[in-house]
């Protein structure tokens, strides 16, 4: 992607992505793949939008864990807004839906983990926006905030998890989260990195679902090509946080380092219940939701990051698990 592109509109580059990847045998792969799927509109949209500007180097306001809002759109954003849309009068909860999991930090936890609203809004703006823009899925264009006890929890078989390394969930949280997972619910985890926040994440899970157990998911599996063809190694898939992702055309550094651990490697597990259905996905040492956050500001993050790894393993890990 061109840097003359980029710069004319962050919304552009919506098309501009379409255009190179169709440019690349991997990728073409992939569209051709979103045909299959029916998923594919003929013409992103363009809309106005410029890179840069907005709060986006300021850094994100600290919202409560309490904070009573029930959609990411109630928060203003850290960057260049993102576009609203409509969906077809009568079908508005006919939609795909990005759910976000509220929880509260355990304050033993690992120091710099847990706090569930890192990246929001505009992550679950974001990534909601691609889908509606580059594919023929309705997509709620607010989002939605969720607590495990909330009754509408079952009307969103996909839930997203921030930063879980610190998350504390009471008992009745466990058990409904456990219900919601063996009645056909998906968990993604992202955003966490190094062995403590690995073990608190892990625990809750297996506190969720005695006797699950993790595992590590090979490079063949179908999670890594369902529409993106991700190539062979996990770490060529890692997104460090803006500030390192930016960085990192100057060092080469894409990992973080979280209490006192060097998070090299990135690793992809699941959770399966007994007929092979995933119902946990987590995203380990790498940070997905900045690249859908960041995207539109800052040039070389978007096309290293946010283009070829952060949207489209979640594009892979969504299409996945609908399609499974």
């Amino acid at each position: 992607m061109r840097g003359k592109a980029l710069k004319a509109s962050r919304h552009r580059s919506g098309e501009a992505w379409c255009r190179n990847a169709a440019g690349t045998p991997p990728v073409r792969k992939a569209l051709l793949a979103l045909l299959a799927f029916g998923l594919l509109h003929g013409t992103a949209p363009s809309l106005p939008g410029q890179w840069g500007g907005g709060r986006g180097s300021g850094g994100e306001g600290w919202l409560s864990e309490d904070a009573p809002l029930r959609t990411a759109r109630e928060v203003p954003g850290h960057s260049v807004e993102t576009p609203t849309w409509r969906n077809d009068p009568g079908f508005e909860r006919d939609v795909w839906t990005f759910a976000r999991l509220r929880y509260h930090r355990n304050p033993y936890g690992p120091r710099r983990a847990g706090y569930c609203f890192t990246d929001f809004p505009d992550s679950d703006l974001n990534f909601s926006w691609r889908l509606q823009q580059l594919t023929s899925l309705r997509v709620d264009p607010d989002g939605r905030v969720l607590r495990l006890t909330d009754p509408d929890l079952s009307d969103h078989p996909f839930l997203y998890v921030v930063e879980p390394g610190g998350m504390d969930l009471e008992p009745d949280e466990l058990k409904a989260l456990g219900a919601y997972l063996r009645n056909g619910g998906f968990l993604m985890a992202d955003d966490f990195w190094g062995p403590l926040e690995w073990g608190n994440f892990e625990q809750q899970i297996r506190r969720a679902l005695p006797g699950a157990g993790f595992v590590e998911l090979p490079m063949d599996h179908p999670v890594f090509h369902s529409v993106f063809d991700l190539g062979t190694s996990k770490n060529a898939l890692q997104t460090p946080n803006f500030r390192a992702g930016e960085n990192s055309q100057y060092t080469g550094v894409t990992w973080e380092y979280h209490d006192g651990e060097e998070c090299r490697e990135v690793h992809i597990r699941a959770v399966f219940d007994e007929r092979g259905r995933m119902m946990v996905i987590a995203c380990h040492n790498t940070d997905n939701g900045d690249g859908w956050e960041r995207e539109q500001e800052y040039q070389y993050f978007f096309r290293e990051f946010s283009e070829k790894r952060a949207y489209p393993l979640g594009v892979n890990i969504l299409v996945y698990t609908l399609t499974h």
